[in-house]
């Protein structure tokens, strides 16, 4: 397995995880969507990442900005565990 295959496999989790977020925060504008066996499901794997940024960050008025916060460094924490992938798979070539 080479270097591109298991980054575009990282990516594709991130990308999942992203993905998930966004849906969770989307079905918070829907009154039940959040009880339906999906929602519990998002929140189970959602919040306890969500959770820690709501700690810290409270919301501006009625708007909860913590899953951007959250979002953004998800971002930073791929770019991260791209250089170290990338940086071990060199070490152990050579």
């Amino acid at each position: 397995m080479g270097l591109y295959e298991i980054l575009r496999f990282i990516s594709f989790l991130f990308t999942i995880y992203q993905f998930m977020i966004i849906g969770y925060i989307l079905m918070s504008w829907i009154p039940s969507a959040q009880d339906s066996s999906i929602g519990r499901l998002l929140a189970k794997v959602v919040e306890p990442y969500l959770g820690f940024f709501r700690k810290f960050i409270p919301p501006i008025g009625m708007i909860d900005i913590s899953p951007i916060v959250a979002l953004l460094l998800l971002n930073f924490i791929q770019n991260g565990v791209y250089i170290v992938v990338e940086r071990l798979y060199i070490a152990f070539l050579y």
